[in-house]
């Protein structure tokens, strides 16, 4: 579970869930069929597809000196269509 941080909720991200498509920050050393086992089991779904990418690096200004934020790994998610991943606890 370590490996994948946070799932992403972006406009973007908002329209693809119409498409079951999930999308995940994962570590940067994780490959896709890892990813696609550790879904596959945690949320009992089945998985199509599965596309990674990484964003570009963003600069950050402290003072004089130049910091790059720690990089991640994007993976996009395809689920069958009966399938489906709550990602918000129900309270």
């Amino acid at each position: 579970m370590d490996r994948v941080k946070n799932p992403v909720l972006t406009e973007k991200t908002i329209r693809l869930l119409e498409k079951k498509q999930y999308s995940f920050d994962v570590d940067l050393n994780s490959n896709k069929t890892e990813i696609k086992c550790w879904i596959e089991h945690f949320f009992d779904v089945k998985v199509i597809a599965m596309n990674s990418h990484r964003p570009p690096k963003k600069k950050r200004y402290v003072n004089s000196i130049i910091e790059h934020p720690i990089r991640y790994k994007r993976m996009i998610v395809t689920l069958q269509p009966r399938n489906s991943i709550p990602l918000f606890s129900k309270k």
